[in-house]
């Protein structure tokens, strides 16, 4: 359905009031835990927006799209799989909205995560801790074909409003704040849109642009919203021709350089931003020349339980 009478006016002016607050990040200058001449790491600080999360940019373009389509209303909902960053945008966003959200989501997510979801009116179905997120988007693909009239299924990892957020914002961010200097883009893959997005947004913008992916070593990882796609169901929206290199990293090492950043830069980060960051310095160690820019998916304060046991 386009844009048209059936349209909840109501609805779109509240869509356009929540609209500032999604993206337009800082970029912030790694200089401690990284140091070496000609070469310098930038990560975006992503909880710096709606949902405290690099998920509040997809997670709105979606909604947004939906709602455009007159696919979600305030009687209608959305139903998506989620490991908790994107199950909280959503929340968010539907709270402002006043639009109800139905997530399907792993048992073993944050407390903190599970908290946030509740406390923002979401429907939680919990599956197992084993079947990780591809067990939870089998389950609310099950559960939008029964229930069709009562969900729109967002399928965040087959939607291309996901990595059309990037593409269309985080990576115009990024070319405006580094002057248009960035030589390599550094980014784990998870639902995949952060990377696939900004990718393909600065390849056209500097086909030089090197692109290098991260995943998990295994399949049994402490990164949570990571896939290790060898072991995993791989989202619709990859495309793994684009990355000019992929590198695999130690759960271990990114608890390492958690440590190191709280520390020398002043930053409580997640696990998989403290990953992101050990791929860039892995990368700045044998590079020349270059400016290395990583995202930051969101906060530390989310995985307390992780940082009790590291810190």
């Amino acid at each position: 359905m386009s844009l048209g009478v059936h349209t909840d006016q109501t609805l779109l002016r509240r869509l356009k009031e929540i609209e500032p607050f999604i993206g337009h990040t800082p970029l912030f200058p790694i200089k401690n835990v990284f140091k070496k001449e000609g070469v310098s790491i930038y990560a975006k600080l992503e909880w710096q927006q709606l949902s405290n999360s690099v998920k509040a940019r997809a997670g709105f373009n979606i909604i947004k799209d939906a709602i455009l389509k007159g696919e979600i209303s305030r009687k209608r909902g959305l139903l998506d799989a989620s490991s908790g960053n994107t199950g909280v945008a959503y929340a968010t966003i539907g709270a402002a909205l006043n639009i109800p959200i139905t997530l399907c989501i792993p048992e073993n997510i944050s407390v903190q995560k599970k908290t946030t979801l509740l406390s923002k009116g979401a429907n939680i179905i919990y599956t197992s801790k084993f079947g990780t997120t591809d067990e939870a988007q089998q389950k609310a693909k099950s559960l939008s074909v029964e229930n069709a009239n009562q969900y729109f299924y967002a399928d965040q990892y087959a939607n291309e409003n996901n990595w059309k957020a990037h593409y269309n914002g985080t990576a115009l961010e990024i070319w405006e704040q580094t002057e248009g200097k960035i030589t390599h883009f550094v980014a784990g893959l998870g639902t995949t849109g952060t990377f696939i997005g900004n990718g393909r947004r600065l390849k056209e913008l500097n086909p030089e642009i090197q692109l290098v992916s991260l995943q998990p070593e295994t399949a049994m990882h402490g990164l949570e919203g990571w896939k290790h796609l060898d072991s995993a169901i791989v989202p619709k929206i990859y495309d793994d021709q684009l990355a000019d290199e992929n590198l695999f990293m130690d759960t271990m090492v990114a608890y390492e350089v958690l440590k190191d950043v709280a520390r020398h830069e002043g930053l409580l980060i997640s696990p998989s931003a403290a990953a992101n960051l050990a791929g860039a310095i892995e990368l700045g160690e044998r590079i020349d020349q270059g400016v290395i820019v990583t995202t930051f998916a969101d906060h530390g304060t989310n995985y307390q339980e992780v940082l009790d046991h590291i810190l």
